[in-house]
């Protein structure tokens, strides 16, 4: 029987928390296009920060971004019906892209084209033809666009990452990831999520880039190379669900993933599934095993300590890491902050284009295999 131990791993991995000051001596010009409901977490956000001067947005419905600064209390912005008004009439340092998946790719390349730097919410895009134009014209702008991928900021999330640069678990052979709600379609707000015309993706988009992101960063991001791709929408389809006429996207997919470096990556994600989770992440090395609870409803976070398992001469150890507490600011804020601080210094964006490109390929590779019914490799054009 393994014998268990209850410490902390070792002393790097001991939370430091530190607080900079910001420097209010340059103000930043900002916007947000698109003012649905994750905009409300930009704005919360933005206005805590003694840097910036919010001037204005823009959204495709009429009055909702006025609608939008009311509600925030923002005097003196304007507001405008589309991406292109606000960026042709505003002089702005950043913007925020907070727009259905389907329009990303353009409010984004359109912004940079403008000489704007970028926070893009997540997913990045619908597919990998789209993150590759954003890629280029970010490259070709000399700005920076950053993903909203605020779980990255997460303690627990950069323990993972540092347990695996510290050697621990030896060379890395086979991630398993994923996440599941027994039932959570995101429509509280209205079927945006769920249209395949404005989603594009279900998901794969919404919680499966987190999910590949968590294991896919804390292993350096090796380039995907084939796919094998499942997806389902037998829940949004189902007789009883009130969308179903709109319903057009995955609810559930999965997928085997073969990366460079020999890895293997095994995927899957839910919306809605008859099971209360889809399994523990997991990271398997030459040395050590590394266990992540996973959540009942995943959030982009862990659902207990995190287990390594190794063995010690002749006997089986499990070494239980208690979980960190986010004291400070909250992870949402230091998104934001940390796009603000890049914009400040020139970069680098805190969660880079070059990485998540190759998030989008995996979640458009699924797509694409899952399609074809068979495996597919996964090409992505050089930027």
């Amino acid at each position: 029987m393994a014998t268990e131990e209850k410490v902390n791993i070792l002393d790097e991995f001991k939370v430091k928390h530190e607080k900079n000051e910001i420097d209010t001596s340059k103000k930043l010009k900002v916007g947000i296009i698109g003012t649905g409901w994750i905009a409300d977490a930009h704005m919360e956000e933005y206005l805590k920060m003694p840097d910036i001067e919010f001037v204005g947005a823009a959204d495709l419905i009429p009055g909702k971004a006025d609608a939008f600064l009311e509600k925030w209390g923002v005097k003196g912005a304007r507001t405008y019906l589309s991406h292109k008004e606000l960026l042709d009439n505003e002089e702005l340092d950043a913007v925020s892209v907070c727009t259905y998946n389907a329009t990303h790719a353009e409010c984004t390349i359109y912004a940079l084209e403008k000489g704007v730097n970028v926070l893009l919410e997540k997913p990045m895009c619908v597919t990998t033809e789209e993150a590759v134009a954003i890629c280029k014209a970010e490259k070709a702008s000399g700005k920076i666009v950053s993903v909203g991928f605020q779980p990255r900021f997460d303690e627990n999330m950069k323990m993972i990452k540092e347990i695996v640069e510290s050697g621990e678990l030896g060379e890395v052979y086979y991630i398993q990831t994923g996440g599941g709600r027994r039932r959570g379609i995101p429509t509280p707000f209205g079927t945006s999520f769920i249209e395949e015309e404005t989603a594009g993706i279900g998901a794969l988009g919404d919680i499966g880039c987190y999910s590949l992101d968590m294991l896919l960063n804390a292993i350096g991001y090796p380039k995907p190379l084939t796919v094998t791709g499942y997806k389902s929408d037998f829940f949004g389809k189902a007789d009883d669900y009130e969308h179903k006429d709109v319903f057009g996207v995955d609810d559930f997919a999965a997928a085997f993933v073969r990366l460079e470096g020999g890895i293997i990556l095994d995927f899957r994600i839910s919306w809605a599934m008859n099971m209360d989770t889809c399994g523990d992440a997991l990271i398997l090395g030459k040395k050590a095993g590394l266990r992540i609870p996973s959540t009942e409803c995943w959030n982009g976070s862990i659902g207990g300590p995190l287990k390594i398992y190794r063995n010690i001469g002749s006997s089986e150890v499990c070494t239980e890491i208690p979980e960190k507490n986010n004291d400070g600011e909250g992870n949402f804020y230091k998104k934001i902050r940390s796009f603000l601080d890049a914009v400040k210094t020139g970069g680098p964006a805190p969660v880079p284009t070059s990485q998540i490109l190759y998030n989008q390929a995996i979640i458009d590779g699924i797509c694409k295999s899952a399609n074809l019914g068979h495996e597919i490799e996964i090409e992505i054009p050089e930027v």
